[in-house]
């Protein structure tokens, strides 16, 4: 259900963007599906994820380029 407006937003997106920015752009999901969709897509390797060691921790998230070949595919829908 979450899987494609999560991807496509990440791709559309030119560069990372940060968790909470995620979630609102996907709005209404919830914190643990968003999480766990993040995950499973950076195992299979269409994203990767960054944390910065910083006080309050910040981590964000931009596709790879294998993720960017879904664009066209994603476009069509």
């Amino acid at each position: 259900k979450w899987a494609i407006p999560i991807l496509y937003r990440l791709i559309v997106t030119d560069g990372p963007i940060r968790f909470g920015e995620l979630q609102r752009a996907v709005a209404p999901i919830t914190q643990k599906e968003l999480t766990r969709q993040l995950r499973l897509f950076e195992t299979r390797g269409l994203i990767t994820r960054v944390v910065y060691p910083e006080m309050p921790p910040r981590v964000e998230y931009e596709v790879t380029p294998l993720g960017k070949t879904l664009r066209d595919t994603l476009d069509s829908l």
